[in-house]
């Protein structure tokens, strides 16, 4: 077996992992993202998990089922962001089939329904943390020190920043605090 294959492979099992389990949809999948593609296996830098964010948020689809893609894609062309896809969505696949199939049973059962209760927390937990990784990658991607304070490229990320959670907050369209803060960032890299 070639070395591509092999690395395609260990990519299909890490998506697998990580889509069987993780609860909470793909904000939740993030950290274990970032985790198994920089500090594990060095695949990709945090920079590169920044950028994976942005794209799966930015383009159609769900953001776990995009960020397999573009990781098996990045590091191993056409067949890994196959095979990481598959991997990633085969666990969801598999449980909704049988949820399907014992519908009643999983729905009265105390135990399921504890599990989902403890669930729950430990989702929120995930996705925080995931809100944090990116948000010092963002906006301190050197480290915390004093030299932060007189970059100007921090104020314009918390500009955009502001003003995305403002529109967010007033309930515009996420397709205009897309398009909104792309131009913005676009902006700020000509200016600064």
């Amino acid at each position: 077996m070639n070395e591509r294959l092999r690395k395609a492979l260990r990519l299909f099992a890490v998506f697998l992992k990580i889509g069987a389990f993780t609860f909470g949809g793909g904000y939740a999948m993030i950290p274990l993202i970032q985790k198994e593609i920089t500090e594990k296996r060095g695949w990709m830098t945090d920079d590169d998990v920044l950028e994976i964010v942005a794209i799966a948020e930015s383009t159609p689809g769900p953001i776990a089922v995009n960020a397999a893609t573009f990781v098996g894609f990045r590091v191993c062309g056409f067949r890994g962001a196959l095979l990481a896809t598959l991997g990633v969505v085969l666990p969801s696949f598999v449980c909704i089939l049988i949820v399907a199939r014992c519908f009643e049973a999983f729905r009265s059962s105390f135990v399921v329904q504890g599990c989902m209760t403890g669930l729950k927390p430990a989702v929120v937990g995930l996705i925080g943390a995931s809100v944090l990784s990116v948000a010092a990658t963002v906006f301190v991607p050197s480290g915390i020190s004093a030299a932060v304070l007189t970059d100007p490229s921090f104020y314009a990320s918390l500009v955009i920043f502001a003003v995305c959670a403002l529109l967010a907050f007033k309930k515009a369209h996420p397709i205009l605090v897309i398009c909104l803060a792309a131009a913005l960032g676009i902006l700020a890299g000509y200016v600064l």
